[in-house]
């Protein structure tokens, strides 16, 4: 299938602005990308009418499909807190793909999402990645697992505490993190000390098996960080082990830029655009974006749907933009930088050949309460067309 893209203003995010380009898609890829016209035969051609085509903005945080709207107890898949360690657990097998808030997404021009297990648990279980277009979860994830989610901070310690189990300090959360991975560390000692002797090798367990990747470098540890010295310990931890890690929420990151830029861990803030509802949110500014960039730490911007509604996605970098973050970084937060720290950059984030067609026409600044999707394309595939 070909789609041919004409009259409008292509914000690639990496070679800049084309003031009257032309896209061309092709099975699903974006082909070719001209400060021109480009001539095709046998393509369906979309007047973009000068409005702007961007990427498909990206939400590297989220619990979509996974925590449904107006559901309460019976929509709430995102956090088994009955054990506060629970690395076996998988996000993908409690979206509901027809959930609200992945219409939500689409409609506003949000074309990649990442769903995670919540912050209840010490360790949650892993996340994935999925764009919000299609009926089965299986057929619309594009990495499984990207994450195994973890947590410090306020969470976990009001969740066991009511059930008087540890934890209920921050020092048994750390604890329970470490333990985790020194028994996942010892799984896999074992299993390659007898990988050619089946019978001494340890039994398959889920879990360890998940840390392992972890250990393994094959995927981040998804750490659910608010206050510094939370953000702190998950950097410590993260060296103690030779791992990677997301710093997700930051929302105290703006106190300790040096530290988190010398840790080279990227982060992804939000959700900036809530009251402050707990004491790890006291010092919640619009400003962390902007100090982050300024001490070159690479970032991303999330709503921790339904926390924000994800279709406010783009609002929420708005108001970082607001309070001193460049423009053109605030765009990057959402679509280059979050692709990046998702391990998907080769495929999302920019217009630029080779890249999945996943594309938006906007009415107006999409950063603003203006700015509007007329047209949403994913995986080359018009998905929502409001142009006629």
């Amino acid at each position: 299938m070909k789609v041919l893209i004409t009259n409008v203003q292509v914000y690639t995010v990496s070679h800049g602005v084309i003031d009257k380009g032309s896209v061309l898609v092709e099975d699903g890829k974006i082909s070719q990308v001209s400060a021109g016209d480009i001539q095709v035969e046998g393509a369906t051609v979309v007047d973009g009418k000068g409005l702007t085509l961007m990427p498909g903005f990206i939400d590297a945080h989220t619990h979509v499909g996974i925590s449904e709207e107006g559901f309460g107890w019976e929509g709430a898949d995102y956090n088994e807190w009955v054990d506060p360690v629970t690395p076996y657990l998988r996000a993908i097998d409690g979206i509901n793909p027809m959930e609200q808030g992945v219409k939500d997404a689409l409609e506003g021009g949000i074309t990649t999402i990442c769903a995670a297990p919540g912050s209840a648990n010490v360790i949650g279980g892993t996340a994935c990645v999925f764009k919000p277009f299609g009926k089965a979860i299986d057929k619309m994830v594009i990495k499984d697992p990207v994450a195994l989610k973890a947590a410090t901070g306020e969470n976990p310690k009001r969740v066991y505490r009511d059930m008087k189990k540890s934890p209920v300090t921050r020092m048994a959360t750390a604890s329970l993190m470490r333990q985790a991975l020194l028994k996942a560390k010892s799984y896999m000692e074992k299993k390659e000390k007898y990988a050619n002797e089946p019978e001494k090798q340890p039994d398959f367990d889920l879990g360890m098996e998940h840390l392992c990747m972890v250990l393994r470098k094959e995927i981040p540890m998804k750490i659910h960080a608010h206050r510094a010295d939370d953000i702190l310990t998950a950097i410590r931890i993260a060296r103690e082990f030779d791992i990677n890690i997301t710093i997700d929420h930051c929302t105290e990151g703006h106190l300790v830029p040096e530290e988190i830029a010398e840790s080279k861990f990227p982060c992804i803030v939000g959700p900036n655009l809530t009251n402050r509802s707990k004491v790890e949110l006291m010092n919640k500014s619009f400003e962390t974006p902007a100090v982050l960039h300024k001490h070159g730490v690479l970032f991303a911007i999330m709503t921790d749907h339904p926390v924000i509604p994800i279709q406010f996605l783009p609002l929420t970098v708005g108001l970082a933009v607001k309070y001193g973050l460049p423009y053109d970084e605030g765009i990057k937060a959402i679509t280059i930088n979050a692709a990046k720290i998702l391990g998907l950059d080769e495929r999302l984030g920019s217009i630029e050949p080779g890249k999945d067609a996943d594309l938006v026409l906007w009415e107006g600044d999409p950063l603003s309460v203006d700015g509007k999707p007329m047209f949403v394309m994913v995986n080359g595939q018009i998905a929502v067309n409001k142009l006629q």
